[in-house]
């Protein structure tokens, strides 16, 4: 029987992709392990690999083809001994799919594997027995936040289970069902305002148009859901960074060519150490519970030519400035290449994002949801000071503190700023 190539969700929030390029045509012959396509998803560039043996059957989507669907027929692949013209009967069983599975990006969490060509080995099955709900955590996540009875939506993934897009269409369609004394969920916010184009059509303003991009609609959305549904609150700390300089130059000096290690790095370093002082604020909000990170995995924020992207340096209290250094200087590099793998950038339990080299002196950044904090880091300048009764000139950094108070008090905000504010004074706790 041919085996059926789909297009795969290479990461848990993926739902749809560009297919880049094809790197076999049909008629190759193939076996596991082989690289069939290149994937361009919402954040990188993928390979994807065979899972089976045999020959390119047919390609039914082209090269360059946007908007790709998750889990929607893109080849198929014969194996040995099946002939081709079995192929075009094949197709027709296999496109009757209700859309939602089209849609649906599996809720398993991104392994080490690229893709697969076979998606039921891709999503491993899961078997329903004793009348139990089978259901994806996104789905799980998004069912709760609208308090959706799960046992009134179908499930079109494989053997039932339910897809986030299957409760999206239940959603849409009002056949759910809220759970006993839930509230009912909120409408969702109508778009306000006049069209920008239509506007400078009308008046006569030139402008340049510009596609955006699956990175910039991802961002979109995200930083509005951030923003709309996460109780932000603010907290800023001024902070000398004279010994944080000086300590810099001293260990750069040791290092020779080794490494250079930078303001953020000891940041990142920073930031972490000072979550082990107060996990309360290595939190998120998870609905009816609190989950409370044992790791200190920091997102950076990275500028690339498509959008923003957050790297992780996992563990960052853990490694030692060189490593660190190191570390971000490879990821930074291979984020503006899109070429991170999904578990370089997916999780993280803490943001930092520094606009330091930019001048800018303080700036407040918006939340990266579920995480609970992040961190905004302005420009050291050179400020007088009051100490010990006299007048200094110092080098002052502010450090503002984006929190969800769902999840962090201002008070545990406080206490976190201080330990960070510390640290960042006495950095020989971070490099010894």
């Amino acid at each position: 029987m041919p085996v059926k190539i789909l297009m795969p969700a290479l990461s848990p929030t993926m739902t749809e992709g560009t297919l880049a390029t094809w790197k076999k045509k049909e008629g190759d012959k193939v076996k596991a392990g082989d690289v069939l396509a290149e994937i361009e998803t919402d954040k990188a560039t993928m390979e994807v690999e065979a899972v089976d043996e045999g020959t390119i059957g047919k390609i039914l989507i082209a090269a360059g083809t946007e908007n790709v669907a998750v889990n929607s027929l893109i080849a198929v692949l014969l194996e040995d001994g099946e002939k081709a013209d079995s192929i075009d009967a094949f197709i027709a069983a296999n496109s009757n799919k209700p859309a939602a599975a089209q849609q649906a990006a599996p809720a398993a969490q991104p392994s080490n594997n690229t893709g697969a060509s076979n998606m039921a080995r891709a999503n491993a099955p899961v078997a329903s027995t004793g009348g139990r709900v089978f259901v994806s955590p996104v789905a799980k996540r998004l069912a709760n936040q609208n308090h959706i009875d799960l046992s009134k939506v179908t499930g079109t993934g494989p053997h039932g289970r339910i897809l986030k897009s299957d409760v999206e269409l239940a959603l849409k369609s009002g056949g759910v069902t809220p759970r006993a004394g839930a509230a009912a969920p909120a409408a969702a916010p109508t778009p306000t305002g006049p069209n920008a184009k239509e506007l400078a059509d009308l008046l006569g303003i030139k402008y340049r148009e510009e596609k955006v991009t699956p990175v910039r609609k991802v961002i979109a959305a995200r930083l509005t859901e951030s923003k709309q549904t996460v109780p932000h609150f603010y907290l800023t700390v001024a902070v000398n960074i004279d010994p944080l300089l000086k300590a810099r130059a001293d260990l750069n000096k040791a290092a020779g060519e080794k490494y250079k290690a930078s303001v953020n790095d000891f940041i990142i370093k920073a930031s972490a150490v000072a979550l082990k002082k107060v996990p309360a604020a290595n939190a998120s909000w998870n609905g009816s519970s609190i989950l409370y990170y044992d790791v200190a995995d920091i997102s950076v924020a990275v500028a690339t030519p498509t959008g923003l992207i957050t790297p992780i340096v996992k563990a960052a209290d853990t490694k030692s400035m060189e490593q660190i250094s190191n570390e971000m200087k490879d990821l930074a590099a291979r984020a503006r290449e899109n070429k991170l793998k999904p578990t370089e950038f997916q999780g993280g339990t803490f943001s930092v994002s520094n606009l330091g080299m930019f001048g800018i002196k303080q700036f407040e950044a918006i939340i990266n949801p579920p995480q609970g904090c992040i961190l905004a880091v302005g420009a050291g300048e050179a400020t007088p000071i009051v100490k010990d009764g006299k007048v200094e000139i110092a080098t002052i950094m502010h450090a503002t503190l984006s929190v969800d108070h769902r999840v962090v008090d201002g008070a545990v905000g406080a206490e976190y700023l201080q330990a960070l504010k510390h640290l960042l004074e006495h950095p020989a706790e971070l490099v010894a």
